[in-house]
């Protein structure tokens, strides 16, 4: 396997504005201020040992702090990130809601070369988007995810 790999489930449900979605905002410092390019698919990495479906349910868990949702899951392929990652996603229709997040955390040094360690969310929020203003606002490659989700929708 050459370079990273990330798999993740993309929630839809359909309401009176149409096709919606379910992004989260990156956590951390880095993208604390930025709307345009940090929202995605809740997702995380996983290694060869583990199947890419197997990774995106546990990422789930691990991220939004709920257990992935039933249903019938639509396979979306796979992109490829600038930073070269590799990501996998499922579209699952079902209805979840955002004040019962509870993200997982990660910890880093911040600030920088300050050797003090702090705990971030993986998610800082998670919200429903309409399909054009999910294409506004998350990372730029998983668009695809959104394009291949509308045209499976009709």
């Amino acid at each position: 396997m050459t370079g990273k790999r990330s798999a993740g489930l993309l929630l839809f449900r359909h309401s009176d504005r149409g096709l919606e979605v379910l992004l989260g905002h990156m956590g951390g410092p880095f993208f604390a201020r930025r709307d345009a390019g940090a929202w995605t698919v809740p997702k995380g990495e996983y290694e060869p040992d583990e199947t890419a479906w197997d990774a995106a349910r546990r990422e789930f868990q691990e991220e939004l702090g709920l257990p992935p949702p039933d249903g019938e899951a639509i396979g979306l392929g796979e992109v490829t990130q600038t930073n070269r990652k590799i990501v996998t996603v499922w579209a699952i229709e079902a209805d979840l809601d955002p004040q019962a997040i509870v993200p997982g955390t990660f910890r880093m040094e911040w600030p920088p070369r300050s050797g003090q360690t702090q705990e971030f969310p993986e998610l800082d929020r998670v919200e429903w988007f309409a399909l054009d203003r999910a294409r506004a606002v998350i990372v730029t490659a998983q668009a695809a995810f959104l394009d291949r989700l509308a045209e499976h929708s009709g």
